[in-house]
């Protein structure tokens, strides 16, 4: 088949990228005719791996692809309810929250509705170059797992991070370590009538759930939880710091010295990471009440502990915990580990291999996330959900999609005009030449 060349390319159908799709077909239908999704996977979904039965979102439905930029529009959630028949059902249930499950439908059927922007599926970006003439950066050639390659002046990347393998975990056999990521999908490859030693790493919510979850879906199993912090937290909310997820506060945090940044992470840490939903959390402390009174001593809670090396052991993994109280050390003998350990805070892989093509020691992007390039330059790239440094908090969150993906439009439309201003007009340089 010939190679396909557009004039955009956005790498992966997450919800940044949709909410990017949406733009473009309300506000740019020229350009959304011209533009490409390509994802990776068969269909498109959020979260797959922790699409729990009763997993709820931590986030508003307001904060939906579109709602925050435009509450007309016909991509909303609540006109996805609407569609789908459950609009009376969710108003009743009073809650601002959908299931987790609900979103994941949600995006699908956002893709499904797309009308001028390609979306295909199964289609997986194995490596992205610059495109390069007479010293101009004019272009980018992504390929893709089946040998095409597809031209593009822009590049949108919003393939999310890299999940997070603690080190020692790396050097052991992967099919007994199961991140979150792909929870759902490992575990029923297991047979769940076995009593499997079951030890899950991390103290947020991801780990919490996958705690909870492995319990019904491997109901012999003797589930452990390994956390370094000294207990289990709830997140730190309150409308003040919900106030710190809001659109505009992007402009005070971008313009922010380094040294205010830094603060305003740290402080804002445990709104987001390393903490559990109230729910979650008084779930869990009756899953290890009702534990102790009905004396099975299923479950177990090892804190303050980090694991500083892990090995094979015929059928199993056998970690080594440090206490980080007294420096004592202790084996943990398991069968299966279960990562609630989130994501690298490094930039994903795809991006730092595009940044070293690029000649690039550094990878910043603008108030508009555009990525910095030091070299002439008629084409542009974008990274999306991957830039809390320079962004805050929420970048990689559902909170700022909607007024992410006009930014990032917004600024593509200005750097088409500036093209177009600094390129002659054929047909006024031939009357030139003519008189």
């Amino acid at each position: 088949m010939p190679n396909h060349d557009v004039e955009l390319l956005a790498v992966g159908a997450g919800p940044s990228n949709l909410a990017l799709a949406v733009a473009l077909e309300e506000l740019a239908p020229q350009l959304a005719r011209d533009s490409l999704i390509i994802e990776r996977d068969s269909d498109v979904s959020w979260q797959r791996g922790m699409l729990l039965p009763e997993a709820l979102s931590q986030v508003s439905f307001l904060k939906d692809l579109v709602t925050l930029r435009n509450p007309r529009s016909k991509f909303s959630f609540l006109n996805y309810l609407h569609d789908t028949g459950r609009l009376n059902e969710f108003v009743n249930m009073g809650s601002f929250v959908p299931y987790r499950v609900e979103l994941a439908g949600y995006l699908r059927w956002t893709a499904e509705q797309l009308s001028m922007v390609d979306l295909q599926l199964g289609r997986e970006c194995v490596d992205i170059s610059p495109i390069w003439t007479d010293d101009v950066l004019t272009g980018w050639a992504t390929k893709t797992a089946d040998g095409r390659v597809i031209r593009s002046r822009y590049l949108v990347v919003g393939v999310g991070r890299d999940a997070r393998i603690p080190q020692p975990l790396q050097g052991v056999a992967q099919q007994r370590v199961i991140h979150s990521t792909q929870y759902l999908q490992r575990i029923a490859q297991l047979r769940n009538g076995l009593p499997y030693r079951v030890t899950v790493v991390g103290a947020g919510q991801s780990a919490a759930e996958l705690f909870s979850a492995v319990q019904n879906d491997l109901p012999e199993c003797r589930p452990t939880l390994v956390t370094r912090s000294i207990g289990l937290n709830c997140y730190e909310t309150s409308k003040f710091n919900n106030e710190l997820y809001f659109p505009s506060f992007v402009d005070e945090f971008y313009i922010a010295r380094p040294e205010a940044r830094r603060q305003m992470l740290t402080e804002m840490r445990h709104t987001n990471y390393a903490g559990l939903a109230p729910s979650t959390m008084d779930s869990l402390y009756r899953q290890m009440y009702l534990d102790r009174l009905s004396g099975r001593d299923r479950l177990r809670m090892i804190t303050m502990h980090d694991i500083t090396a892990a090995r094979d052991d015929g059928d199993e993994i056998v970690l080594e915990l440090t206490d980080r109280r007294t420096g004592a050390v202790q084996q943990l003998r398991t069968d299966l580990v279960l990562l609630g350990t989130g994501f690298s805070e490094l930039m994903p892989r795809m991006v730092r291999r595009l940044a070293g093509s690029l000649g690039l020691s550094d990878i910043t992007v603008t108030r508009d996330y555009r990525l910095a390039i030091d070299r002439p330059s008629t084409a542009a790239c974008y990274l999306q959900g991957v830039n809390e440094a320079t962004h805050g908090i929420a970048d990689s969150l559902l909170s700022v999609l909607a007024p992410r993906a006009n930014d990032i439009l917004q600024d593509i439309l200005r750097h088409q005009d500036a093209a177009e201003l600094a390129t002659p007009d054929p047909t006024q340089v031939s009357a030139s030449i003519a008189g």
